[in-house]
């Protein structure tokens, strides 16, 4: 078990902040993780992927970054297929794995970048479908007592980029295996963004998981940046749900603007529309910037610190209440 002190985290968030934390370490099983959680002298992080995270230039604490492995089927019911897998597995892997298994229902949320680990404490979603749809239960560790609890989908509290794992238990539990009930003969989804407009171009008539797939994955990186070519945390707002009536009115003022029922009495306004209109899209402010293809991402253009790309989100923010009369709310986590 090897722990670096004074540890680089650049090349472990894709932001590419060069933040420097206490002490480094990783673990890929309950017994490390244990270890280092009694050997820390300092407050603990958990890092997955560290691509929804803004970190700071110093970072006093202690980050243990989840590397638990393994996908497997554990439980088949006619159609519907239990699968397992680990905290620490990237989460595309896992997309990609179920694909070639002929498995459906994680598709649609193809290239996300993260870990499984993270996947329930944001209840990530795209293009019409989000974690909670094919959820069945997961474990974690409780870091001040040790206990191994396994949550439902009713006690993990999903909401909207949201768990309680966000909420009132956040920090308190790594999480260590999530399961997910998957199906060989899914419904697909198909509605939501440019998906048939991919699959008609394909000439696809009949699609499959795998069309899906492919479909998603392309609609994906001709629209978001490779944190590998620019520091990015995909996504930086979430996309305002607001009450109808009040969307209604901006419907009023803004006849393009795109609103999503979300129930009976609230719609959801795609952020990015919003910050594009306003005019943001490809706007720098020194080393950090909105990207110039999609106005939802902001951008490490080289050597940003986590306070510039702050200033700049605040500055949106402002801008787009002040326009529009809607709040945005940041996606990423803004540690300090």
């Amino acid at each position: 078990m090897s722990i670096a002190y004074n540890s680089s985290l650049q090349s472990y968030n894709t932001f590419g902040v060069a933040s420097v934390c206490r002490a480094f370490a990783t673990f890929d099983n309950v017994e490390s993780l244990r270890a280092l959680l009694h050997q820390a002298d300092a407050p603990v992080f958990i890092l997955g992927g560290g691509s929804n995270v803004l970190l700071p230039d110093q970072f006093d604490r202690w980050v243990l970054h989840n590397r638990i492995g393994g996908i497997a089927i554990i439980h088949t019911s006619g159609n519907a297929v239990t699968v397992r897998a680990g905290g620490g597995v990237v989460w595309h892997d896992l997309v990609t794995w179920a694909v070639e298994q002929g498995l459906g229902g994680l598709e649609n949320l193809a290239l996300i970048p993260g870990t499984v680990g993270a996947s329930p404490i944001q209840n990530i979603g795209a293009y019409g479908v989000e974690l909670v749809d094919h959820f069945q239960q997961l474990t974690a560790y409780h870091r001040a007592n040790g206990a191994i609890r396994t949550f439902d989908q009713d006690e993990c509290g999903f909401g909207y980029r949201d768990s309680i794992f966000k909420r009132d238990q956040k920090d308190q539990w790594v999480i260590l295996t999530v399961d997910f009930l998957l199906n060989r003969q899914p419904e697909l989804r198909l509605d939501y963004g440019a998906i048939r407009d991919v699959l008609s171009e394909a000439h696809v008539q009949t699609p499959g998981i795998g069309d899906v797939y492919r479909a998603v994955v392309q609609i994906r990186r001709s629209k978001l940046p490779d944190p590998a070519q620019i520091g990015n945390a995909g996504s930086f707002f979430k996309n305002p749900v607001i009450p109808t009536e009040a969307f209604q009115r901006l419907q009023a003022r803004f006849p393009d603007i795109p609103g999503y029922p979300v129930d009976d009495s609230d719609t959801k306004i795609p952020a990015g529309w919003l910050i594009d209109q306003a005019g943001w899209k490809g706007v720098r402010r020194g080393p950090c910037g909105v990207h110039d293809r999609q106005a939802l991402v902001l951008v490490n253009h080289g050597g940003a610190t986590a306070r510039q790309i702050c200033a700049l989100a605040e500055e949106i923010q402002a801008d787009i209440q002040q326009q529009y009369g809607v709040d945005l709310v940041q996606e990423v986590n803004i540690l300090e």
